[in-house]
């Protein structure tokens, strides 16, 4: 009986230790894919996305209405769980350096999206703004004063959701972002939490290969997940609003020379992978060798026939990146995004079975 007890006591005591940290997954699928969403494993799901029609922040379609209603009904199956709703995406902010020049604009947009949080009874919004002041996706607006408006947005933000709702935002991991983007000194008091992308470090446009969600700094680049987080460490932002990025895909090099395993070499943006889909595309007799960087704690393919490179996550890595943010006090881990994740024994699975054993 006593070691029955003392069972019952530890696995509380690691369940609760698994909550100390938050695990928010990012959605971007439909109705159908939120049944298979284990809402129990996650403290934030992150509807993507929600855009601008004018100055206010709009559901697209009657299709993604019936999805956040879907995504808010899982509070049934675990009701601590908050469901907050997105705004832009890569490619889907191109209005956004302008509408936010304007008192006005930042006024409309604000009472949007308290209107839209509680009619889906929502908890708050996640700006993914890419990016403020510097270049994002091709063609899309950006201006040095997008910097300063960013920062009157979160200001009229908090003042009309007060403190209630939640306020976050996806922030680039990469050196230029950092420095150039956001205020962070006005802009961290406000929100509840900073989503960092330390994923896509190494991104569709790049020619050379590289990890593109490495855990460590290396000697040929210094973008990473812990370049990201000391950075933001070092301009007063406290850990427990930093919240670290995982990738649940994999990037995909072709014409890659066979040196090194491929790392670090010229080579020509292929495609991204769901990991679902790894154990298919990435056989061992079509051709993939997989490889680990100690330096970054990261984990790569590579096929020196067809000459392809992949950097991705992995249970292992996923399992480093879970350790390092209770290890530095951080919020939580985040990840894009849900649907691609396996169903059973995933990522996810990952993230939370370390979280509860540590």
């Amino acid at each position: 009986m006593k070691t029955v007890v003392l069972f019952v006591f530890y696995w509380i005591v690691a369940f609760t230790q698994a909550q100390d940290i938050n695990i928010i997954g990012y959605y971007a699928g439909n109705e159908k894919g939120v049944d298979q969403i284990p809402a129990n494993k996650l403290s934030h799901i992150i509807y993507s996305f929600c855009h601008l029609k004018g100055n206010r922040l709009t559901v697209d379609s009657k299709e993604d209405s019936a999805t956040i209603k879907k995504l808010v009904a899982l509070k049934t199956q675990n009701p601590k769980i908050k469901i907050n709703v997105s705004l832009g995406g890569w490619g889907g902010c191109a209005p956004c350096s302008e509408v936010f020049s304007s008192n006005n604009g930042r006024v409309e947009f604000s009472k949007s999206v308290k209107e839209i949080c509680n009619y889906f009874h929502a908890d708050g919004i996640d700006l993914d703004w890419e990016y403020p002041a510097i270049e994002g996706y091709p063609g899309h607006t950006y201006t040095k004063e997008d910097r300063n408006n960013f920062t009157l947005l979160i200001q009229a933000l908090r003042q009309e959701l007060g403190k209630d709702l939640e306020i976050s935002f996806a922030a680039g991991g990469f050196k230029k972002f950092l420095e150039e983007s956001v205020d962070w000194a006005n802009v961290t008091p406000l929100i509840d939490r900073i989503n960092l992308m330390t994923y896509d470090l190494v991104n569709g446009y790049s020619t050379v290969t590289g990890h593109h969600t490495p855990l460590y700094s290396s000697d040929q680049t210094t973008e990473s997940t812990d370049f990201a987080v000391h950075y933001l460490i070092n301009q007063d932002v406290p850990g427990k609003k930093i919240v670290i990025g995982a990738a649940f895909y994999a990037r995909v090099w072709e014409n890659v020379p066979n040196v090194n395993h491929g790392l670090y070499q010229s080579g020509k943006f292929k495609t991204g992978i769901d990991y679902k889909k790894f154990e298919k595309e990435f056989l061992k007799e079509n051709g993939f060798e997989y490889f680990w960087d100690d330096k970054t704690q990261s984990p790569y393919y590579f096929n020196s026939a067809k000459r392809l490179f992949a950097t991705f996550d992995d249970k292992k890595s996923i399992a480093l990146k879970t350790t390092y943010v209770m290890e530095q006090g951080l919020q939580g881990i985040m990840f894009w995004e849900l649907t691609l994740d396996k169903t059973q024994a995933g990522l996810l699975d990952e993230i939370v079975l370390t979280a509860r054993e540590k």
